[in-house]
């Protein structure tokens, strides 16, 4: 039976009651005078409408079995019963092997009434009015499924978007702005605490339903009975009448709300508890001017809510450590820029502005004997403090190496083999440059890095280096070329930060670069005119390492 009636639900129950209401009990009862009352049509009915999986069905009214269609043989396998009219009561026997699945036993209330309809002679309205009932109940029931489904698919969705922000200010202010939204409050408030680079613990807060004015000459508030339970982690804290909450107003110099405070009645307050820790990360604070307007939907959001948050400020805080250690090792491996005579050299470096860690760009200027300079720009495959550490190395090779008057060629095969037998490096592009004012030249070399940008005195832009070799710890071999460089050319050097975006690759990179450069040769004031190359070029938000070295052999 259960096999059979694994479908059977209230489409299947209207069709098998609709069958019994066609039943004429006036008419059964001339077909059989005897017969009380119909109930073997009844059973008869009840048994072609659950079909082969149920044997036989017995009516009772009663201890007295009055109607019996199909076989004798099998269990009672389920049942169902009611009252009649003239207070008697009747039961269904279902004989089956084993029993119905509940989608199916949830329908025997409204198969029951209309068992009792027939069995009193009752018209189809009355009928029809028990169906329209289970009707009504049923869709009462889909109404608050799709509530809660639309609940958790809510709270999913704000989850989803909190846990994959880990810049911290946007991250706070989305929560409170979702967290105020879905529990209908007139303003919420989300208070926090953040380290400094001390490790000192300082609070901050966002607000949303509210201008920041409205708190700003506020105090922020205090470990009170009130606000304790959020601030201590205990525990939600939910009252349709604050005001009216035995907490509330015990403590100077306010005993309450201070004046021109936004009126609260409806309070709902929810702490961020970090789930690794245990840490109380901050609390939100919800605030209605009318009372009861908080319910147990809008606590579970809260609460929910506030979990994502917790795991998203700890993604956040913890990448946000290591993104300030990444780039704090950068630019400590940074150099100071010598400033040998004859040349004004700029330089910038600024980490990625979007995503997590901060990549292995660097730069560098070595003055060498013969009143020669060499200029490196490279770049480390990978992300993090790993990348900075292997930057450090290669750069620290590239300047021992060059202080051995190497040459540019000789410098990038020595550094390759080295950067080949370091743990954690996979290749490193590098361009390696030696000007020789003496000479009025420019010998370099390239390791898989991009190509530079020589802009000679006429205004020609040239661009120097192009795929020349493999980058360092692929390559072995990384062949040298020499150019002239006369007084008032310059050479521009950069990492693929600049020019590369999810919105064009690196080849249109290049070109709207080079058609940037121009400003440089014709500015009153290079160190902005590089400023604004980078501005135009990136727009503030480089997910990647930006570096360039701009020399001008004046």
């Amino acid at each position: 039976m259960a096999d059979h009636l694994a479908s059977f639900g209230l489409s299947a129950a209207l069709r098998l009651a609709a069958a019994l209401r066609r039943l004429d009990p006036a008419a059964l009862r001339r077909l059989d005078p005897a017969a009380a009352r119909p109930a073997a049509a009844v059973a008869a009915t009840l048994r072609d409408g659950f079909g082969d999986g149920v044997t036989g069905v017995r009516v009772f009214v009663g201890d007295r079995c009055e109607g019996f269609a199909g076989s004798a043989e099998g269990p009672v396998a389920d049942e169902f019963s009611g009252a009649l009219r003239d207070g008697q009561r009747f039961r269904v026997e279902l004989l089956a092997p084993r029993p119905a699945p509940g989608s199916a036993r949830a329908e025997f209330p409204l198969l029951a009434e209309a068992v009792r309809g027939v069995l009193d002679g009752d018209d189809n309205a009355t009928l029809g009015d028990a169906a329209a009932a289970r009707v009504a109940e049923l869709e009462t029931t889909v109404r608050r499924l799709r509530n809660e489904a639309a609940v958790v698919d809510s709270l999913h969705t704000v989850g989803r978007r909190l846990t994959a922000q880990l810049e911290v200010d946007a991250l706070v202010q989305d929560a409170t702005d979702a967290a105020t939204t879905a529990t209908g409050a007139a303003f919420g408030a989300f208070f926090y605490n953040l380290i400094d680079e001390y490790g000192e613990s300082y609070t901050l807060y966002t607000l949303s339903g509210a201008p920041r004015e409205a708190f700003a000459n506020f105090p922020m508030p205090r470990n009170t009975k009130v606000f304790g339970p959020t601030f201590d982690g205990v525990g939600t804290v939910r009252s349709d009448d604050i005001t009216r909450d035995p907490r509330y107003g015990h403590n100077e110099p306010y005993h309450g709300m201070p004046e021109g405070h936004l009126p609260v009645r409806s309070y709902l307050a929810v702490p961020v508890i970090a789930p690794s820790t245990g840490e109380v990360l901050g609390g939100f604070f919800f605030g209605h001017d009318q009372p009861g307007r908080f319910d147990e939907r809008g606590e579970y959001l809260a609460e929910g809510i506030a979990g994502y948050t917790a795991i998203a400020l700890e993604n956040a805080r913890f990448f946000a450590r290591e993104r300030t250690m990444a780039s704090e090792l950068a630019r400590s491996m940074l150099p100071v820029l010598p400033e040998p005579a004859g040349l004004r050299i700029v330089s910038r470096y600024q980490p990625a502005a979007t995503g997590s860690k901060v990549g292995g760009d660097w730069f560098d200027v070595i003055e060498l004997g013969g009143h020669r300079t060499a200029f490196v720009i490279g770049d480390v495959v990978g992300r993090g403090v790993t990348a900075a550490a292997i930057m450090g190395q290669v750069r620290t090779a590239i300047r021992s190496c060059a202080l051995l008057d190497l040459t540019p060629s000789e410098v990038l095969r020595t550094v390759s083999q080295l950067v080949g037998t370091t743990p954690g490096a996979s290749f490193v592009t590098c361009f390696y440059a030696v000007l020789d004012p003496g000479a009025g030249t420019l010998t370099f070399a390239n390791a898989g890095h991009l190509p530079a940008v020589l802009l000679h005195p006429d205004g020609a832009v040239e661009q120097l280096g192009e795929a020349l070799a493999m980058p360092l710890g692929v390559g072995s071999d990384f062949p040298q070329l020499k150019c002239a460089f006369p007084r008032d050319t310059r050479l521009v050097l950069y990492t693929d930060g600049l020019i590369e975006s999810h919105t064009r690759d690196l080849t249109e990179g290049i070109e709207v670069l080079l058609g940037k450069l121009g400003n440089l040769a014709v500015s009153a004031d290079v160190e902005a005119a590089c400023d604004e190359v980078i501005e135009s070029l990136t727009g503030g938000r480089h997910d990647d390492d930006v570096a360039l070295l701009y020399v001008h052999y004046e």
